[in-house]
């Protein structure tokens, strides 16, 4: 059976995405991380996995590792109802991640494109952008044209989010 983290490249690979990758312990946060990432010139994110009260829907919010975001924010950005973390045997079903390496390249496992990927909108105007490769034992460093590109060819629906516009920081819906 083949590796996430190889069954990843091996994706990147076959859509003509080039990569850097870099090998570290395992990481399972991104404050961890932090010691192994200051060597790698990218954005770095943190990657929140959440269903929705019924359990009927899933949520992959991504952001700036930096930033600190109450749930009851998130909720309100993604006007989606009362959201919770999604539990580990969720992870593995829709992602085939565990706890710890949720990227958005565990889209690639989601083949009916059941996972809607939230992003906040600064990163779109980053360079270059690093995620697990499904294994919080790597890192892969991918560039914004070919970052979207990726996104596109995953074909799970996905929105960028204006996280710092005035009635979110106030912590009221649009």
């Amino acid at each position: 059976m083949e590796n996430r983290k190889d069954k990843v490249l091996r994706q990147l690979e076959a859509w003509n995405i080039p990569y850097q990758l870099y090998e570290h312990p395992p990481l399972h946060t991104a404050e961890q991380s932090m010691a192994y990432w200051k060597d790698i010139d990218a954005q770095h994110c943190k990657n929140l996995f959440f269903r929705n009260h019924k359990g009927n829907k899933h949520y992959l919010v991504v952001f700036d590792w930096k930033r600190q975001l109450p749930i009851h924010l998130i909720e309100k950005m993604l006007k989606q109802g009362k959201l919770t973390f999604a539990s580990p045997k969720r992870m593995m079903r829709y992602l085939e991640v565990e706890p710890g390496s949720v990227s958005p390249f565990g889209l690639i496992n989601d083949t009916e494109n059941h996972v809607i990927l939230f992003l906040e909108a600064g990163l779109k105007d980053v360079q270059e952008i690093s995620f697990h490769p499904n294994d919080n034992r790597y890192t892969v460093v991918i560039g914004q044209e070919d970052f979207r590109r990726c996104l596109e060819l995953l074909g799970n629906p996905y929105v960028f989010l204006d996280i710092d516009s005035p009635e979110l920081a106030n912590g009221l819906p649009g």
